[in-house]
């Protein structure tokens, strides 16, 4: 692959980001191991500096020259300086000949060079040291060779630089693996969105069993790509029910215009044709504002326009509206309303979800029989309740008399969008739709508030 493919350019990008980090965390470890290791050494001199300082200060004066000297003898390594000098700066006893800078104070030790005089060979010498004031004006210059410290210190150094070689090159390794991987996952993405483009819904990110949060996103992925599949799959359903709906009735009116106008001979009969067409159209339009109405309220697009809404005053209402045209088909339409608590929702929309199922009720029950319309609590929650005497919905059918366009029985008038319009209605709300197990009655139950 060359540089300017995607999926190179972002391994690069990525596994040249990631080796950085980890060879700045190599080096930065290393800087910290060789400043301990070379503060330990300086610590732990300047204890035995302290130490020095304390036991021959706490020795009578005439007695200090013998315990610099038995302190010396007790050295046999020889790699301490040890000396006592006058007030004047003159040596009393030790292996300095003599007294070093005189900034040297006991507060802090430092790294000079000292004149030595029982070291073989040697007349100068790098040390670590410390210079003590005694009770007599005398001064203590007690020190350590750094020769030994300085070769443990280059030891370290080299230690330090032979391990970062391979630190680095597994950096950049692991960098670059990582980097690769991170750009394979986001390169499949890119592949799956690329078929979704092209049309291919059916396509799905691999998730593991134990999926890390790439893989929570693909399963995220794979989550939208069903819904929004099923989307797709709902809105061509929409289209070919549309059509299939549409054709007979417009076949219909297009017959019944044909004929009108070829055997219309008066005003009166042209008359005639136009109004049963525009009855067609009306019937029509319906239709199609049913089909938006229900898709609108599929997307929830109205909850914006929830309010506290009075089931009691609006069942009411609806119970008033439906009494005259009750009457005229002899249906006895009864009422039973309890005060219940107020519901959140849109009042237009409650109504016209009990307009439908009273409509329903009196065109599907039994001619001069009886509607119960009742509104009720029922273990915390709402209950809006439409009965009639007829047997109804086959419990085979309940789950299919809210899909658009079914109709259970043939001979009564209507599109088959009634009971799927209250179905929408009640999701948007939260509600639930349901049917009674014996008998006709269907229900609105509005779930009980915290």
């Amino acid at each position: 692959m060359s540089r300017s493919d995607p999926r190179t350019r972002a391994t690069w990008r990525w596994g040249g980001a990631i080796a950085a980090l980890l060879i700045v965390q190599s080096l930065v470890v290393a800087g910290l191991f060789w400043v301990l290791a070379n503060g330990s050494h300086r610590r732990m001199a300047e204890r035995g500096f302290v130490r020095d300082c304390r036991d021959l200060a706490a020795i009578a004066a005439p007695a200090r020259p013998a315990g610099v000297r038995a302190m010396l003898e007790r050295d046999i390594h020889r790699d301490r300086f040890l000396a006592l000098f006058a007030a004047d700066g003159a040596l009393i006893e030790g292996n300095i000949a003599r007294l070093p800078l005189a900034g040297i104070t006991a507060h802090g030790s430092v790294v000079a060079e000292v004149e030595t005089t029982e070291l073989p060979g040697k007349t100068r010498d790098t040390a670590r040291l410390v210079i003590c004031a005694m009770s007599d004006g005398s001064r203590l210059v007690t020190g350590v060779d750094l020769d030994d410290a300085e070769e443990a210190l280059r030891v370290v150094e080299r230690s330090l630089a032979i391990a970062l070689i391979p630190a680095i090159l597994l950096a950049i390794g692991f960098g670059l693996a990582a980097g690769r991987r991170a750009a394979r996952q986001v390169d499949a993405v890119r592949t799956l969105t690329a078929r979704i483009v092209a049309g291919d819904l059916a396509e799905r990110l691999p998730v593991g069993t134990d999926p890390d949060s790439f893989g929570l996103l693909c399963a995220h992925i794979n989550a939208m790509l069903d819904r929004l599949q099923m989307l797709v799959t709902e809105v061509r359903g929409v289209g070919d029910d549309i059509a299939h709906q549409l054709r007979t009735p417009l076949t219909r009116l297009r017959a019944r215009v044909e004929r009108g106008l070829r055997e219309a001979d008066t005003r009166a009969g042209f008359e005639a044709v136009a109004d049963a067409a525009l009855a067609e159209i009306d019937t029509l339009l319906g239709i199609v504002a049913a089909l938006l109405r229900i898709r609108e309220l599929e997307d929830h697009a109205r909850r914006s326009r929830f309010a506290a809404v009075d089931l009691a005053r609006l069942v009411e209402d609806a119970c008033e509206l439906h009494r005259p045209t009750a009457e005229d088909r002899g249906i006895d339409l009864t009422c039973e309303i309890a005060p219940v608590a107020p519901v959140e929702g849109d009042a237009s929309l409650l109504m016209e979800a009990v307009s439908n199922l009273i409509d329903n009720a009196m065109k599907f029950g039994p001619a001069n029989g009886r509607v119960l319309l009742s509104l009720r609590h029922e273990g915390g929650a709402v209950v809006v309740t439409v009965a009639d005497d007829g047997p109804g919905v086959p419990r085979a059918e309940r789950s299919l008399v809210t899909q658009r366009f079914y109709r259970g029985r043939q001979d009564c008038e209507g599109a088959g969008l009634g009971l799927s319009l209250v179905n929408a209605i009640a999701d948007l709300h939260g509600f639930t739709l349901v049917f009674a197990d014996v008998g006709s009655a269907v229900s609105l139950v509005a779930p009980a508030r915290d």
